[in-house]
């Protein structure tokens, strides 16, 4: 199994971020093949106060799976709409 995370930093205006992301991304997001139980959450803090303002998660069957579902069209226009809404930066992690 592979999971993609996604890590938001906090935007310049978190109710456009968040209505962007539940509008426009999200349904993105969900489109991706091969995903299996995406999942996110725009209320997020850590412990230690780092500036993480949404997160979002998706396991796919195998690293080949994830790379396929980015590569995709679907995947290529998540990717293409994130610097409209994702002024706080973005880290992607997969494990």
């Amino acid at each position: 199994m592979a999971t993609l995370t996604v890590l938001y930093g906090t935007p310049t205006d978190a109710d456009a971020f968040r209505a962007h992301y539940e509008q426009v991304h999200a349904p993105l997001a969900l489109a991706l093949p091969g995903a299996k139980d995406p999942r996110w959450s725009l209320d997020v803090s850590t412990l230690a106060g780092e500036t993480v303002h949404a997160i979002f998660q998706a396991d796919f069957a195998d690293a080949d799976s994830l790379d396929a579902a980015l590569a995709s069209p679907e995947g290529q226009a998540a990717q293409a709409d994130v610097p409209s809404f994702a002024t706080g930066g973005v880290t992607i992690l997969v494990s």
